[in-house]
């Protein structure tokens, strides 16, 4: 007998509603739904639309009522959050994470609150201004209004199961991107609630991934005529739902999980915390069963996407297929720049900024729309070897195959690009990999999958793999070469 749930996955740019069928030996996806994420910028701050949001979560559910479906997850970005009053009532749009209220924050709160060192020592997690603590600290800064009169604070797929089942908690892969979970003992760190000060919203109670939150309420039963089907809290962090898809066959495995932000990285038992992992700020995230995710988050496709956007204010309007085969045509290791150097993470004309990077650098400015797109995919892909290397460094470990999973994995000229940088195997797939990993934990959650290791080899049973092997490894390394120099001090 065949067993079905719903994965809603809400991702940075796009959402989707997905079943899953469980035979037993194979899961199959079917895609019922599809919806962009579109932030919406007013009066200087960019918002998350989530009433738009919440009513196509509600048309996953009423499309999925044909199918029969148990049960339903929902897993989304990560660090952003809302905030409740004391009646659960919503105080306000949860603002974005590239808004700009956080520039400057990490160094305020490193300088007058808590120390870099033992921050990391708690957490674990990659110091970057726009995880939680920091967003935080510019509302208490700013005396936002919200924070003050707010009862409860909730990560976003925490928002969408409060608003479909009235249960208020979250996990700890959701938890864990905030800065503000001890990462050894899973819990919120009130070492560090002390030394921000923050008085409020209260925290949600963590519980273990993977467990049936509830139900969903009548009311909206009722309004879609389903019948109230079980809300789990899996792996609220899409990345943590990818990696639980990773198809690999060994315990020591390299992972890059690929869309909006590449995030490569390996899984271990527990965290890796010491000086060598804070001085290249690696992130310890939780993943599924406790594990540790040991990655670092690198800009991704957002450099694409942003560019395509820019090109197509200027008139120019190229599909992505489109721009892939206008990289090709370029000119190799023109120039590189460093994905994550602050001038590429908020929106804008991408486009010019590599132009002003390379200029600032030294390097030739790329002239085409072909010549910047290359230097995009050959940026990216030495990216992804540094950050190996820096992995390899920290682990003791050597990796022959980097799995590339997620939206991102469609792109054949990424995974050659990074194949060739690394000089090994890429093997490419599942591209739905976080709908795999949001439906195999629900599957765990109702007792059909045993565990993260029977599911991972139900998701190989279940895919097609595509791989890539390298190719002219002397041109990219003598290229790496370059790109170390160019980069050193972005």
């Amino acid at each position: 007998m065949t067993k079905k749930v719903l994965a809603i996955d809400l991702g940075a740019s796009s959402g989707r509603g997905i079943v899953a069928e469980f035979d037993g030996k194979t899961l199959t996806l079917e895609e019922i739904e599809r919806f962009n994420n579109t932030p919406v910028a007013l009066m200087g701050t960019t918002y998350w639309d989530v009433l738009r949001l919440f009513h196509h979560i509600k048309n996953c559910i009423l499309k999925a009522k044909p199918y029969d479906v148990e049960s339903l997850a929902i897993d989304t970005w990560g660090v952003d959050f809302a905030l409740l009053d004391r009646d659960g009532v919503l105080q306000g749009n949860p603002v974005h994470y590239r808004d700009r209220r956080t520039n400057g924050m990490v160094d305020y709160a490193l300088r007058t609150e808590i120390k870099r060192e033992r921050l990391y020592e708690i957490t674990g997690i990659e110091i970057m201004d726009i995880n939680t603590l920091f967003q935080l600290e510019a509302m208490q800064l700013n005396h936002d209004s919200h924070i003050e009169t707010s009862r409860e604070l909730l990560f976003m797929p925490d928002l969408f199961n409060f608003l479909l089942s009235g249960e208020d908690r979250t996990e700890p892969s959701i938890a864990s991107t905030s800065q503000l979970m001890d990462a050894r003992t899973k819990q919120w760190s009130f070492e560090i609630i002390d030394d921000i000060q923050l008085e409020y919203p209260a925290l949600p109670g963590i519980i273990p991934s993977g467990t049936v939150l509830g139900k969903l309420l009548p009311d909206i039963a009722h309004e879609l005529g389903v019948k109230p089907i079980d809300i789990i809290i899996g792996c609220g962090h899409d990345t943590q739902c990818a990696v639980a898809a990773v198809p690999a066959e060994t315990d020591d495995f390299l992972f890059v999980s690929c869309g909006t932000w590449s995030l490569l990285g390996t899984e271990l038992d527990s965290p890796l915390i010491n000086e060598k992992t804070l001085e290249l700020n690696l992130s310890n995230e939780t993943g599924f069963e406790g594990r540790t995710t040991l990655l670092k988050n690198i800009v991704g496709l957002w450099l694409i996407q942003e560019s395509r956007r820019q090109w197509i204010r200027e008139g120019q309007e190229f599909s992505f297929a489109e721009l892939e085969e206008l990289a090709k045509s370029a000119e190799p290791f023109k120039c590189f720049i460093e994905p994550s150097s602050d001038e590429f993470t908020s929106a804008g004309n991408i486009p010019e900024r590599i132009r002003e990077f390379c200029e600032f650098t030294g390097q030739p400015k790329p002239e085409s729309i072909g010549e910047s797109m290359r230097c995009i995919y050959e940026s990216l892909a030495m990216k992804y070897r540094e950050v190996k290397e820096e992995i390899e460094e920290v682990t003791g470990k050597k990796y022959d195959n980097l799995y590339m999973v997620g939206g991102g994995a469609k792109d054949e000229t990424l995974a050659q690009a990074a194949a060739n940088a690394l000089g090994i195997k890429v093997t490419v797939g599942p591209v739905e990999a976080t709908a795999y990993g949001n439906a195999a934990i629900q599957f765990i959650a109702k007792g059909d999958i045993e565990d993260l290791a029977q599911a991972r080899k139900i998701i190989r049973a279940s895919t097609e793999l595509k791989v890539f092997e390298p190719r002219d490894t002397d041109k990219w390394d003598e290229a790496y070469k370059r790109f170390k120099e160019v980069t050193a001090d972005a």
